[in-house]
């Protein structure tokens, strides 16, 4: 079994859910007492949430490639970045090590295809909704992919930093995130994906009638997967 390096902390409410997941696939897969060999690196999320909001994407490679360093003198064979918007700056993060990382937006893709849909709608922060580096990767995996109105999107990015990055869950927020996704499925969506962390603890499948794909746990079982390869 390989180690999983976990850059986590962004927040640490879904990088919780990560070791969950992780620990679960791994337990149903191998069975006994058998759980994941995990190494994680949490960020205070205070100090990367106040570079993203100056713009200081520079400054945040070089907090996270410094904890891929660590992870990788941990002895951690692969690595995951537990988060959606922070993939901007995989590049950054990749030079300093020379262990391979998995692409959320890869495992989301992958699922997503494997399931014949082509068109699909984004949630997420509003740098992942609003920037090409998600998207772009989405679009080289074969998907077609459409945000929200404006309106919606700050909807959806509010929620996430004043609500779910603190553990806050809100009926009327998952009423609102519902409208989104109902208005997105008129619009074409074949499927949304939760292309945030967080937004998982706040709506599930059984809460909508469109296909959702929640970043969160298609990447942590595809960690494990490549863990027990």
């Amino acid at each position: 079994m390989k180690t999983i390096g976990m850059i986590g902390g962004m927040s640490w409410e879904s990088s919780l859910e990560y070791y969950r997941i992780i620990n679960d696939t791994v337990k149903k897969r191998l069975g006994g007492f058998h759980s994941a060999k995990i190494i994680m690196y949490s960020v205070d999320f205070a100090e990367i949430e106040a570079l993203q909001s100056a713009g200081k994407w520079e400054e945040s490679g070089w907090v996270l490639a410094d904890a891929a360093k660590r992870l990788e003198r941990g002895g951690a064979d692969f690595m995951i970045l537990c988060t959606n918007t922070m993939h901007k700056l995989k590049d950054d993060i990749e030079r300093a090590v020379s262990m391979p990382m998995l692409h959320i937006a890869d495992a989301a893709s992958s699922r997503i295809l494997s399931l014949g849909m082509k068109k699909i709608g984004l949630l997420g922060t509003r740098f992942t909704m609003e920037q090409d580096f998600y998207k772009d990767r989405l679009a080289e995996g074969g998907l077609s992919v459409m945000i929200p109105e404006k309106d919606d999107r700050d909807t959806v990015h509010n929620i996430i930093y004043d609500e779910l990055v603190k553990g806050v869950i809100k009926p009327e927020s998952r009423e609102k995130y519902k409208q989104i996704i109902s208005r997105m499925s008129d619009q074409g969506a074949e499927g949304i994906i939760l292309g945030c962390t967080e937004i998982g603890l706040l709506i599930k499948q059984q809460d909508c009638s469109a296909p959702l794909f929640d970043t969160t746990q298609i990447h942590a079982e595809a960690a494990a997967e490549y863990a027990l390869k």
